[in-house]
């Protein structure tokens, strides 16, 4: 959907056993998402990453990062060395190369790691793949299902990005709630986004007052339930800017054209920075979720938010956002249709998104990764 943050780096050799073995390290990333492109899974894993760096830094303590060979290059980093081990690429990488280049404890960020190690940490970030198997691939979706409950059977501790995936997680994979520790996505990332650099101003020349609809072709995002919903909005002076693309994981979901439906495809995050401020509200009618990072993103920027009252949206949101069933569309209208009546609803949105973005930091959770680490 968009891009990530991308500092230049100079390629290292790959890493050899001898040299993964003579390297002193509190713990080893499994740096597989450099090579994956940028979903919230994997801006969560660089967010962190980049916390961590912090952290250790400050603490003058280090740690490495294991890259496959066909990874971008990760940020300059103080206190994680980032290298290259090579051989293989995606899954069979990660299962069949990264154990022997490792010291364990082994951090891993995006759902997945090595069955062969015990002593490791996996963040799991949703049970979609088994809630909503429709909007994944045949074989996504069956390596998944071999992949989360092997972890968990070797031992791996558990983390998950919401109170309400982790209720999911225990469900599906057999394991208390409890043993399942809550590390929540972060805020801080939207400060580096520069929507005066966004060049949507003059795309959108004439645009009238809009809902932000992030367009993914995952089914469980519901993203057709909102275009179907175009001629009313329409009715009520609005247009809809669809923003973002596809992944290939996803299977194919329908579309909608009606003439006040601006599809923008791939955007920067200045222009999701431009996007939010100037948004009407940010529509997430998810039926699905693990945290939903978009909704922290809009709050954080002051955009208000419109969102589907199920799965983790609630507990994300608080009271700072409109909720109404993902099926129920005169909610959803009833709700544009006060938006853009209510310049006091709007601000109250505001500010009420403000203030509940302050729960949520890239750096607490490092911290809390951090925490677990040294027990293992």
């Amino acid at each position: 959907m968009y891009r990530g943050d991308v500092h230049l780096l100079t390629r290292d050799p790959p890493l050899t056993r001898a040299e993964a073995a003579s390297e002193t390290a509190a713990f080893t990333i499994n740096g597989r998402f450099y090579a994956q492109p940028v979903t919230g899974v994997q801006r969560y894993a660089r967010e962190i990453v980049t916390e961590l760096d912090g952290l250790l830094s400050r603490q003058g303590a280090r740690a490495r990062m294991i890259l496959p060979p066909a990874a971008a290059p990760p940020p300059v980093l103080a206190a994680i060395r980032p290298r290259r081990a090579g051989g293989a690429a995606g899954h069979l990488w990660e299962q069949a190369v990264l154990p022997f280049r490792l010291q364990a404890p082994l951090l891993n960020l995006c759902n997945t790691g090595p069955l062969s190690m015990r002593r490791q940490v996996v963040c799991m970030h949703d049970t979609n793949v088994f809630d909503e198997p429709e909007s994944y691939s045949p074989a996504f979706r069956a390596l998944y299902r071999v992949l989360l409950p092997g972890l968990v059977k070797r031992g791996a501790v558990i983390t998950s990005v919401s109170h309400f995936s982790a209720r999911q997680l225990a469900q599906r994979l057999g394991i208390a709630p409890q043993a399942i520790t809550i590390m929540y996505n972060g805020r801080e990332h939207v400060f580096r986004w520069n929507a005066a650099a966004s060049g949507l101003p003059a795309r959108l020349s004439g645009i009238r007052p809009f809902v932000l609809l992030l367009g993914s072709r995952a089914r469980h995002k519901n993203a057709a339930f909102i275009l179907r919903q175009a001629e009313a909005l329409d009715a009520l002076g609005i247009d809809l800017i669809v923003a973002g693309g596809s992944a290939a994981i996803f299977s194919r979901t329908e579309s909608v054209r009606a003439s006040n439906i601006r599809g923008l495809g791939f955007v920067t995050d200045d222009d999701l920075a431009w996007l939010y401020a100037h948004a009407l509200c940010l529509a997430f009618p998810s039926r699905s979720e693990g945290f939903g990072l978009p909704l922290l993103e809009a709050m954080t920027l002051g955009c208000p938010v419109v969102a589907s009252d199920q799965s983790c949206l609630p507990e994300i949101c608080g009271e700072a956002a409109l909720l109404a069933g993902p099926d129920d569309a005169p909610a959803w209208q009833a709700h544009f249709h006060n938006l853009v009546a209510s310049p006091d609803l709007r601000a109250d949105l505001r500010g009420r998104g403000l203030e509940r973005a302050k729960a949520f930091s890239w750096r607490d959770s490092a911290q809390g990764y951090l925490d677990l680490l040294r027990r293992l």
